[in-house]
This record gives C-alpha cells, sequence and structure tokens, in this order.
C-alpha cells in the first residue's frame, strides 16, 4: 500500500465517525460562509454528498462559486477536505441517500423538485488523529507531553484526492 492509500482510508475512517460536517463557501461578496451539513454517503471515495434546497442562498452561491471547504471534527479528531461541489438534479441517488434524518430538516422527500444533491469531489484531504481519541487519553496524552517536555503525536497528512 502507498502512503496516499494509507491516508485516503484514514480520511475515509474519520470521515466514517462523524456524519455531521461544517461546509464553508464563499457568498457573493466573498465572505465565507459555512453550514453544518448530513454527510449522506460515508463510504468516502473523494466524494461526499450532502442535500439541501435548491431555493437555499448556499446552493445559489455554489453554483457561482464552486469551491469548497468540507471540515469534519470529532474524537480527537478533524478532516478538512478541499474540493468542488457541483448541485445536481438526481432523484435516484436522492432516493438512495434518503433517510428519516434527513426528512427530520428537509420536506417533501426526495422526489420534492426543491429537494438537490450537493456532492463535493475532493481535491485533497488533511486530517489529524490523536492518539486514543477520547477526552480522557487526550488530557493524559497532554500532562505527559507536557511533564516530558515534548509535543504531542498524533497520527496526521495530506492526502491528494
Amino acid at each position: 500500500m502507498t502512503d496516499q492509500h494509507d491516508g485516503a482510508a484514514k480520511v475515509r475512517e474519520l470521515i466514517r465517525k462523524t456524519r455531521i460536517a461544517m461546509l464553508t463557501h464563499a457568498d457573493e461578496h466573498g465572505n465565507l460562509i459555512s453550514k453544518p451539513m448530513a454527510t449522506q454517503d460515508v463510504d468516502f471515495d473523494g466524494t461526499v454528498y450532502f442535500i439541501a434546497e435548491r431555493t437555499s442562498d448556499q446552493v445559489q452561491d455554489l453554483q457561482q462559486r464552486p469551491s469548497v471547504n468540507v471540515a469534519y471534527a470529532g474524537e480527537g479528531a478533524w478532516v478538512s477536505l478541499t474540493g468542488t461541489a457541483l448541485v445536481l438534479n438526481d432523484v435516484d441517488k436522492l432516493k438512495e441517500l434518503w433517510d428519516s434524518f434527513t426528512g427530520s430538516w428537509l420536506e417533501g422527500g426526495p422526489e420534492n423538485p426543491d429537494n438537490v444533491l450537493i456532492e463535493v469531489t475532493g481535491r485533497s484531504a488533511e486530517y489529524w488523529d490523536t492518539p486514543g481519541g477520547g477526552k480522557v487519553t487526550q488530557v493524559a496524552n497532554l500532562v505527559k507531553a507536557k511533564v516530558a517536555g515534548d509535543t504531542i503525536k498524533g497520527d496526521k497528512g495530506v492526502v491528494d484526492l
């Protein structure tokens, strides 16, 4: 296995653990806007999917300025995915990805013409994962590093997708 392959597998693992992401895009004034979004397909292969309302400012902005960042942060780990967003009208894919969680936020189900997919194709991903992951382990690692005059060691890397 190559380092890139190992890195991509690590990114996939970390995304799978953290379903909610912050999707950041630029509005018409160049301001960066971040919104929490539920990742719809956690079998990350370089592409992630979100579902949104066609009429939302976010979707309108993405159609004009598709460069995005998708950030995941969870138990001692984070992923920063840089990529390009594409708004898709794909009812079959919406049906495949739709679940009760999505239905809690969006009306009308996958057949509602106002519900669209946001497909983000990653260009690169940066990740960091601390040993042990949990809060108690993180505090213990912090204390250990301070006492030893060292820094916390973690698994980190940048992956071209």
